[in-house]
């Protein structure tokens, strides 16, 4: 028998100090109690795994998702038009405006999304002034909601009204579509809550101007696969939610010859190319959103499945959706990232998180991801890229498995972890880590800074009860 010691220390970082300071060697098991310790919460996740099987004893619920993981990984997410909200929406009048996030009544709103809302009045003709927008919005006259309720995304305040132009995605597996809206660039934008005279001017511009030469691109090429480009710009450094610098141009080297054409003969050509090319890296965001929603909604409404179809901010509250529990929310107050302020801003501006952004994180890119796009963890303020490694590994714990189609070169080749369980969530304690903007609390000011957030863990153990409720 060896006289040595081995030592294993069990999650308290205290024991690891006194072995470090007295030279003992040990070894370091990250562990910690299941559920946090709570024993309620500790017997709903056996009694899941042990009540809820088949006539053969195997997991109604691991089959579910097995079946939601597969749907997610096997979808073909094709671009194929540009065309203006209202003929991508049942039912939408020029009084229909869409919003992120979960809902929230106007009187509710945060200040960017306000802004953003007496904007979209502006654009679409209904109101002159910012008071006249309020009266409107306060009279009940306005209908809104979700994007997500309209099988739509959008970013930041997420506004979609009557004439805005949307990407139309379709997923060709599974027959669904989904929608997003135009990145507008950066600057004052209608998505930050901005909404003066430029900020319609761009807005128009795209409508009257962009969307109708790119519509007629799409459509001479017969659609675009945006999955290749994503799985393209993965191993060129982007995780395509705060850095679409190769995806951008991806998009733009798959569209060229057809946009060429399309332009050949129109005096807006060289103001459309440099708006596409030059003046605007986010650009793929918004795409990227689109095939995340085509994907993420084809695993919707599995029974027994615990896996996340959604997750949005309207910069009030945080909400999910799960696949088994259909589409209803499980809400609670949006948190502030941990970010990194761009120079005269501070943590006191800023707004707590917001937008449909994280549909992507859904997925498994964005955040997830950023073990494959080193440049961007500097952008964030999320260390380095052993950190990007640690955030992009650690997701593996609380999701179903790798997605093939997705391969990050610098993790090994491994695929980005796919389908967020709220079991493993609120098993482990390990929240999805999600890399986002930070807009300014006053409508208008803009982006001022970006950062990592979580959802906050009430949620997960909501929608956990909820589906206990429903199954067990």
């Amino acid at each position: 028998m060896s006289d040595s010691l081995h030592i294993a220390a069990l999650g308290v970082d205290a024991f690891d100090r006194a072995f470090e300071e007295t030279s003992t060697p040990f070894i370091h098991l990250d562990w910690r109690p299941p559920a946090q310790g709570d024993t309620d919460l500790v017997d709903i996740l056996f009694n899941i795994e042990t009540k809820l099987v088949d006539e053969k004893g195997e997991s109604l619920v691991q089959k579910a998702n097995k079946e939601a993981y597969t749907r997610i990984c096997k979808g073909q997410p094709v671009l194929k038009r540009l065309r203006p909200a209202h003929e991508c929406i049942p039912g939408m009048t020029k009084k229909s405006i869409f919003h992120a996030g979960p809902p929230v009544r106007w009187e509710d709103m945060c200040g960017p999304m306000r802004g953003a809302y007496i904007g979209a009045l502006k654009y679409e003709g209904l109101a002159a002034t910012d008071e006249e927008a309020e009266r409107l919005m306060a009279s009940g006259e306005i209908t809104y909601g979700p994007n997500h309720a309209n099988r739509c995304v959008g970013p930041m305040t997420g506004m979609i009204s009557y004439s805005m132009p949307l990407w139309e995605v379709v997923n060709e597996t599974y027959g669904n579509t989904a929608y997003c809206t135009i990145n507008e660039g950066i600057g004052k934008v209608m998505r930050f809550g901005a909404n003066g005279p430029e900020v319609i001017e761009r807005l128009k511009w795209l409508e009257k101007v962009f969307a109708p030469a790119m519509d007629k691109a799409l459509v001479r090429m017969g659609g675009l696969n945006l999955k290749n480009i994503a799985a393209q710009s993965l191993a060129m450094g982007d995780e395509m939610h705060q850095r679409n610098v190769a995806a951008s141009l991806n998009f733009y080297k798959a569209i060229c010859a057809d946009f060429a054409e399309v332009l050949k003969d129109d005096p807006n050509g060289p103001a459309i190319v440099e708006f596409l090319v030059k003046k605007n890296e986010q650009f793929f965001l918004n795409l990227a959103m689109a095939m995340g929603k085509a994907l993420l909604d084809a695993a919707r409404d599995i029974p027994y499945s615990t896996i996340i179809t959604c997750m949005s901010r309207n910069g009030v509250d945080f909400g999910i959706n799960v696949s088994g529990l259909g589409n209803e929310w499980f809400t609670a107050p949006c948190l502030k990232p941990k970010a990194l302020y761009f120079p005269g801003f501070t943590e006191d501006e800023a707004n707590p998180d917001m937008g449909d952004s994280a549909i992507v994180e859904c997925y498994g890119i964005g955040g997830f991801a950023m073990g494959a796009a080193p440049a961007v963890v500097r952008f964030v303020g999320a260390g380095g890229l052993a950190d990007a490694l640690e955030y992009t590994r650690s997701m593996g714990r609380i999701t179903y498995g790798p997605n093939p189609d997705l391969a990050m070169p610098n993790v090994d080749f491994a695929g980005v972890n796919t389908g967020i369980d709220i079991r493993k969530v609120v098993a482990t304690g390990l929240l999805p880590v999600i890399n986002t903007g930070v807009a300014h609390k006053l409508p208008g000011v803009g982006q001022v800074g970006a950062g990592i957030v979580t959802p906050p863990m009430d949620i997960m153990v909501q929608a956990l009860k909820a589906f206990a409720k429903k199954y067990l």
